[in-house]
């Protein structure tokens, strides 16, 4: 009967799998509303308890949070533990990293690919390995306003989710001579 039991919970929880999220939640992870979450995020799930993330937050394809380091545990006895802060309104682009102990403040983007191993105050972007602030987040926007006025921007029904036509991505591909355009 226990294999019976076990044999059809695994079946059951592959056809309806859990949301990893509940899961973190549920350990002591802290997420504020609207919280994006794309796939292949991995947020350290044995120190959930030490991570709080606001309002209005995405993390991208393959983002890494660490609350803890085991590289001290054979030589020193112990793991290195440290709480992460993220703000309100971040971006964390795909494939980056953000290491124990760091705050990242409110209005924040991370670029794609960063380790972030230091705080980020309020209202910046920074990139790179390791992450340093690049410019204000007003100055960025600035930038990609003015790009917009010169790059071809597009609407919804040019996304997958609206069933972009082939006809519609040639057309898009066509029109960015530059490489560049803008999505909704």
């Amino acid at each position: 009967m226990n294999i019976l039991r076990s044999t059809m919970r695994k079946i059951y929880s592959r056809v309806f799998p859990r949301s990893p999220l509940k899961k973190l939640i549920k350990t002591g992870l802290i997420v504020g509303k609207n919280f994006s979450m794309q796939e292949g995020v991995i947020i350290d799930g044995s120190h959930t308890w030490h991570i709080d993330i606001g309002d209005d937050v995405t993390l991208a394809h393959r983002v890494h949070i660490l609350a803890h380091d085991a590289s001290t545990k054979k030589h020193l006895s112990y793991t290195r533990i440290g709480k992460v802060k993220i703000g309100n309104r971040v971006f964390v682009g795909a494939g980056s990293i953000i290491l124990p102990g760091v705050t990242i403040g409110n209005d924040v983007i991370v670029g794609a690919g960063s380790i972030v191993t230091r705080d980020i105050a309020d209202g910046h972007v920074a990139a790179g390995n390791p992450a340093r602030v690049l410019c204000t987040l007003e100055e960025f926007l600035d930038r990609r306003r003015n790009e917009m006025s010169i790059h071809p921007c597009f609407g919804e029904e040019y996304t997958v989710r609206k069933d972009v036509t082939a006809e519609m991505k040639s057309d898009m591909n066509a029109r960015m001579k530059d490489k560049i355009g803008y999505i909704v």
